[in-house]
């Protein structure tokens, strides 16, 4: 990360439910906190600023992917859409409707659960998809976009 971030951010947007995490079934998506998540992303990826939000309410996420995603100075997205990535039409043409690159991002395997859990709405619309490596997904993500704006 040199000069050419600097200035630039990524937006981490978190679906419902998320705002649970430590508490919300712990053998699924382990013990951190989204604060704890948040808070690790960024000490990592210090030169670029993090901005997040989460939102339990489909048109809030909606409204965040519009926010950003004509902002030239977004690297991009990552989203984790939590259970709307399995039935929101609406955040899938959102994602398709923006410009910035949005990187699809669950804590779980989402293919190891149930079967409704495997299909995600949104994947055809991101620039790619982590899954599986808990609260590292998101750093994953933070990377990929990275590597992924140059």
């Amino acid at each position: 990360s040199g000069d050419a971030l600097m200035g630039r951010y990524v937006q981490i947007i978190n679906g419902p439910n998320l705002q649970l995490l430590g508490r919300r079934e712990p053998a699924i998506y382990g013990t951190a906190t989204l604060d704890d998540i948040i808070g690790s992303v960024r000490e990592r990826f210090g030169s670029i600023e993090i901005r997040h939000m989460q939102s339990n309410c489909e048109g809030a996420i909606i409204d965040a992917l519009h926010g950003c995603g004509f902002d030239s100075d977004c690297m991009g997205v990552v989203l984790n859409a939590g259970a709307y990535t399995h039935t929101s039409l609406a955040i899938a043409d959102a994602i398709a409707a923006i410009e910035r690159p949005v990187v699809e991002v669950h804590l779980s395997n989402i293919f190891a659960r149930e079967e409704i859990r495997h299909r995600s709405l949104i994947a055809a619309n991101c620039a790619g998809s982590i899954s599986g490596f808990g609260a590292e997904s998101y750093a994953l993500a933070l990377q990929a976009l990275i590597d992924y704006d140059r």
